[in-house]
């Protein structure tokens, strides 16, 4: 199979580009828009690739080896994960700024993405710090820093018009799913709920916890009611709780991820937007 090698960035130097297109080796080099460039006909091995990778950080782009031909409608889904991926926040690092503990949660977050602290673990410590916060404190956290990843609503425009369906899982919660499943029009949702009592947080969650098991869990349920393989789905994630939904996919998409997940991948978005997916197709 042929494959090509696709070059964007927020901007681009055209002797970047050129210098990586001679490392790769392509046939030629086709400008798709003013930023982003593909390499046609480049003979992928795990050599080439460990070079690229460096040529292009270094060069502050992304890159892709991508099948000749490979359109946006040979999938069915595109499952995101949330925090850090959709959304440029830890919804639970704010909340927890409510109470003045964002450093202790923060860190602990931050240890959970990289992989070091399990999941379920992680999860459960961090929202018992938010025990007796008001809850009215998660509007706030939505109406003054929930925002947006770069590129995420045009990127979700495309996904729906070539006939993808949507999901949203997360290990965050549904106070900020849901109200993203209705702002973007997404099809389906899954996360954790926070206990509420008396208007204030309990420190507990209620039910099970979407973990790195249940997020994978999830997408193939998803995938089954749908009638699709789980190979026919896009999944973006950033933190090592997402590698095993990654790792049933048909593609698997790091976005601002972490090394273990950026190592992990088929594609690392380091500096574009989340539209930068939508390069990678014909």
């Amino acid at each position: 199979m042929t494959t090509n090698l696709i070059l964007q960035g927020l901007s681009t130097q055209r002797s970047d580009i050129d210098r990586i297109a001679e490392l790769a080796g392509g046939s030629r080099i086709v400008a798709l828009t003013e930023n982003v460039y593909r390499v046609e006909d480049v003979r992928f091995s795990e050599a080439l690739k460990a070079g690229i990778d460096g040529e292009c950080f270094n060069a502050r782009l992304d890159y892709a080896f991508t099948p000749a031909g490979r359109r946006l409608d040979d999938f069915g889904l595109v499952a995101m994960d949330m925090d850090s991926t959709l959304i440029t926040i830890e919804c639970i690092d704010e909340i927890a700024d409510m109470q003045g503990l964002k450093p202790q949660v923060a860190e602990i977050t931050e240890a959970a993405m990289r992989g070091e602290i399990e999941f379920r673990e992680s999860l459960t410590r961090r929202v018992a710090l938010l025990k007796g916060l008001e809850a009215s404190a998660l509007q706030r956290v939505y109406d003054e820093r929930l925002k947006l990843s770069p590129g995420a609503e045009r990127m979700l425009e495309a996904i729906k018009a070539a006939g993808l369906k949507t999901l949203l899982v997360s290990g965050g919660f549904t106070f900020f799913t849901d109200r993203m499943k209705t702002r973007l029009g997404l099809d389906y949702t899954h996360s954790n709920e926070l206990e509420v009592s008396d208007g204030k947080l309990t420190g507990r969650v209620t039910g099970g916890i979407v973990d790195a098991e249940e997020k994978m869990r999830t997408v193939e349920r998803v995938c089954a009611d749908i009638g699709i393989s789980p190979r026919k789905a896009i999944i973006m994630g950033d933190g090592a709780n997402d590698l095993k939904m990654m790792g049933i996919s048909g593609m698997s998409v790091a976005f601002r991820a972490k090394p273990i997940v950026r190592a992990q991948a088929d594609v690392a978005l380091n500096f574009v937007g989340l539209d930068g997916i939508l390069s990678l197709f014909e």
